[in-house]
């Protein structure tokens, strides 16, 4: 670990890491080998939404392969330029359902905390792009308002920390909100939803371990993992560290065009998952959000791909494909 003076503290190395990510096209271009010509759509599409991905998530990628399925998911294109009949800013109008900054209750006995709007990652299909998060966060100077209605909620059951990515916090920061969270007697369960675990395994370390081990809640992460190449040698070992702390690992996929719409590859996502000791939870419908329509896949195509891994796979290993409608009290099972 190299650790980097701030102030009085000194940075975790996961942050170092984190701070050295990619953000300027050109350099994910020549890291990647990938010709020049693509530069001009990726700046121009970047300017809305910020690339960013971690130099590790890149050593992933097959150099010289534009169409690689890692680096479509990172790598800005023109199409996201693109205005598309039925697609909005708001896909899933979660501004309707934000009864205090950074609290959506959209479901029965589950609570939904945006903690930050940063992330160690630019998914180039998030449904949250265009989310206004200086109104919308759990932070700091709104967090008490999170926890009184928490307080007046005793059928809430199970906290969801999300963002952004909660996990691009500190640890310390998480650790206070846990605390805070453990006085709620009716709260029994934690649900983080983090893709850093996958892009930056090494957010996996003494820190995070030490607050996700509280015995006060059962404590579940449900990973962000679209394609088997992303599940290396260290997001296995990370996966090892957080079972051992007694988390539950989940993964959620979106299912994409050019990244993951074919069997042989959600086959191997699957079957690579289980080894690292994860379960497959949902395949998400693409939320039609402005500027990811690339990415559609249709309903039917994906009904038959999860038919198709059914015949193939142990139920354990497919994922419940869903589509989330705005209103409605759960998932929409598809």
């Amino acid at each position: 670990m190299i650790p980097r003076s701030l102030g009085s503290q000194q940075l975790a190395r996961w942050q170092t890491l984190l701070g050295q990510a990619i953000t300027d096209p050109r350099e994910l271009l020549r890291e990647l080998e990938l010709p020049q010509h693509l530069l001009p759509a990726a700046r121009q599409a970047s300017a809305g939404f910020r690339l960013r991905v971690p130099h590790g998530f890149v050593r992933r990628m097959q150099r010289g392969d534009p169409e690689d399925p890692l680096l479509r998911q990172v790598l800005p294109v023109t199409g996201e330029l693109e205005h598309t009949s039925g697609y909005s800013l708001d896909p899933l109008h979660e501004q309707q359902s934000m009864p205090a900054p950074g609290v959506l209750h959209k479901y029965h006995g589950r609570v939904l905390l945006t903690l930050t709007g940063a992330c160690a990652v630019h998914c180039r299909y998030c449904f949250r792009r265009h989310y206004p998060y200086s109104d919308a966060n759990a932070g700091r100077a709104s967090a008490q308002g999170a926890i009184d209605y928490l307080y007046r909620h005793p059928e809430v059951e199970e906290i969801i920390l999300s963002g952004g990515d909660p996990l691009s916090l500190s640890d310390n920061r998480l650790q206070s909100l846990v605390a805070r969270l453990t006085s709620i007697r009716h709260l029994k369960r934690l649900r983080i939803h983090s893709r850093l675990p996958v892009v930056l395994p090494e957010r996996v370390d003494h820190g995070l371990l030490n607050w996700m081990s509280t015995p006060r809640f059962k404590v579940v992460l449900v990973i962000h993992c679209n394609h088997a190449n992303e599940i290396d040698a260290q997001v296995h070992n990370a996966m090892d560290q957080l079972r051992a702390a007694g988390v539950t690992l989940l993964n959620q996929s979106v299912l994409l065009r050019g990244v993951n719409d074919r069997l042989d590859v959600l086959l191997e996502l699957s079957e690579r998952l289980f080894e690292a000791g994860v379960l497959p939870y949902y395949l998400h419908q693409l939320d039609p959000v402005q500027g990811a329509a690339h990415f559609a896949v249709s309903q039917e195509t994906g009904r038959q791909l999860v038919d198709a891994m059914r015949a193939r796979l142990p139920g354990y290993l497919v994922p419940r494909m869903v589509r989330e409608d705005p209103g409605q009290p759960s998932k929409t099972p598809l």
